[in-house]
C-alpha cells in the first residue's frame, strides 16, 4: 500500500481538539482586515496534488505548495519546493537541508537554542530547532517569522528527548515531503499556553543546550507564526481550491491557494456556506444516528477519517485497519453544524481503500478511514478527499473575514 497519512497534531499532547487551534493567542492588528476588497496584491498561488520530493515512497493525497524563504533583511533566498499544506497546524516547518544555505540564526534565550515539538495524531512528531526566516509567497511578504527547522539524523542538535515521543518525522522518507506549511485559525501555535506565566504547559518548546533540552515557556512573538496572519494585505484568511478528480482517482491534482477573504474581487465568500467554530476550533458533524461535537477540516489529512466500522457499517481493510473497504464504493452523507447554527448536508463516498491505493493514481477523493482517538473518542475528520471540487476558507481567529468574525469554516 502506498503511503497515507494524517497531519493534524496529536490530541493527546494538549488535551484539546485541534492543539493548534486550543493553544492559540489572540488576534493581532494586521489580522483584523475589513473585507472592503482595496488590495490589489497578488495573492494566488497553485498547489498540486503529486506524489511529494521522496524517491522512496508515493506521497498519497498529499497537496503541495512552494514557498520562497529568505534570509531576514536580505535578497538571499531559496524557493522551497513540494511543502506539504496542511490547514491542521500553525506555522511553517522545513527540513534543515531545505534552507542549510541561507545560514538562518536560531532563536535563543540566555544564551541557549529554542527548540520545537509537535506531535501528530499519527504517532509521529517533528523536532528541531526554531530559526527565523522573511516568507514571500505571490505578491506577499511576512518578515522575520519565527520557523521550526527539522533536523535531519546528523544535524548538529540534540536528540529529542523523550517528551518529545512517538516516531520521528525527521527526514525526507519519513517527512515524505520537504516540510509543512500551517494555515489554521490561529496565529501561534501554541500561544499563551506555552508563554511565560502559564500553569498548563504542554510541552511544545525547550531549551537546549549542546546535549540535553528542557521543556521551557516562550513568549508569543517567539513561537512559531502562521505566516499569512503576517502579510500586510490579504491576512485575514487562506482559500484552499482543488480542481474535482475522477471516481477512480487521478495520477495528480491541481488547485490554487488564495490569501485573504473579502479583500480583493478573488477572494469573496460569494454563496459560500459559514460554519464558526467552538471554542475548540471544532463543529459539530452528524452521520446517520451518530453526532460527535469533534469536526474539522483538515487537508494534512489523507483521508476522510470518521467514527467507526461499528457506527459507520463500513468495513475496515483486513491488511490495514487505518482505512475502510467496503465491498462496493459507498454513497454517503453527513451534516455538518455551526456554532453560528448554520448547516450544510455533504455528500460524498467511500470506495474500497485496497483497490485505491494499489492503483497507479495518488489522488482520490474516497478513500476514508475510521476517525477515534483514546483523548477525545470519536471525530469526523474532513480530509484532502473533501476539499476536491471545493473551494474551502479557513478564516482566522478575531479576523474580519468577508463580514464575519473567524475562526470558521466556509465552503
Amino acid at each position: 500500500m502506498k503511503n497515507a497519512r494524517c497531519f493534524l497534531p496529536a490530541l493527546a499532547a494538549s488535551a484539546l481538539l485541534l492543539f493548534t487551534f486550543a493553544c492559540g493567542g489572540g488576534s493581532s492588528s494586521s489580522q483584523n482586515s475589513s473585507g472592503t476588497g482595496t488590495s490589489t496584491t497578488a495573492n494566488t498561488v497553485p498547489v498540486s496534488v503529486n506524489v511529494g520530493p521522496s524517491g522512496v515512497y508515493a506521497y498519497t493525497n498529499g497537496v503541495f505548495v512552494s514557498v520562497e524563504v529568505c534570509k531576514p533583511g536580505t535578497g538571499t533566498c531559496v524557493t522551497v519546493p513540494n511543502v506539504l499544506l496542511d490547514t491542521g497546524s500553525t506555522g511553517l516547518r522545513l527540513l534543515s537541508d531545505t534552507v542549510s544555505s541561507l545560514g538562518l540564526s536560531n532563536t535563543t534565550s540566555g544564551g541557549q537554542t529554542i527548540a520545537n515539538c509537535v506531535q501528530y495524531l499519527d504517532n509521529t512528531y517533528n523536532w528541531g530547532p526554531v530559526a527565523t526566516a522573511d516568507i514571500k509567497m505571490a505578491g506577499e511578504t511576512a518578515s522575520a517569522v519565527p520557523i521550526q527547522i527539522i533536523a535531519e539524523p546528523d544535524y548538529t542538535f540534540p536528540a529529542a528527548p523523550a517528551s518529545c515521543g512517538g516516531t520521528p518525522n525527521d527526514t525526507l522518507d519519513t517527512l515524505l515531503a520537504n516540510g509543512i506549511l500551517g494555515v489554521n485559525f490561529v496565529l501561534q501555535d501554541c500561544g499563551t499556553y506555552c508563554a511565560p506565566g502559564t500553569t498548563s504547559n504542554p510541552g511544545n518548546y525547550y531549551s537546549c543546550t549542546s546535549s540535553s533540552c528542557t521543556v521551557t515557556t516562550v513568549p508569543v512573538a517567539q513561537q512559531l507564526q502562521n505566516p499569512v496572519a503576517l502579510f500586510a494585505t490579504d491576512n485575514n484568511g487562506v482559500i484552499l481550491a482543488l480542481d474535482a478528480v475522477p471516481a477512480a482517482g487521478a495520477v495528480t491534482g491541481s488547485g490554487t491557494l488564495t490569501f485573504g477573504i473579502g479583500t480583493q474581487s478573488n477572494n469573496t465568500l460569494g454563496s459560500a456556506t459559514v460554519l464558526t467554530t467552538d471554542d475548540y476550533g471544532n463543529i459539530a458533524t452528524k452521520f446517520g444516528n451518530t453526532t460527535t461535537d469533534v469536526g474539522f477540516i483538515d487537508s494534512g489529512s489523507t483521508a476522510l477519517f470518521f467514527l467507526t466500522s461499528a457506527l459507520t457499517g463500513l468495513p475496515e481493510c483486513a491488511d490495514d485497519n487505518s482505512f475502510y473497504c467496503p465491498a462496493s464504493t459507498e454513497s454517503l452523507s453527513a451534516t455538518n453544524s455551526g456554532s453560528n447554527g448554520a448547516n450544510s448536508t455533504v455528500n460524498f463516498s467511500v470506495a474500497n481503500a485496497d483497490n485505491l491505493l494499489n492503483s497507479t493514481n495518488d489522488a482520490f477523493s474516497n478513500l476514508a478511514g475510521p476517525g477515534t482517538d483514546p483523548s477525545i473518542g470519536t471525530y469526523f475528520d474532513w480530509g484532502l478527499p473533501f476539499f476536491y471540487g471545493r473551494s474551502v476558507y479557513v478564516a482566522f481567529v478575531g479576523a474580519n473575514a468577508g463580514g464575519t468574525t473567524g475562526p470558521y469554516w466556509a465552503y
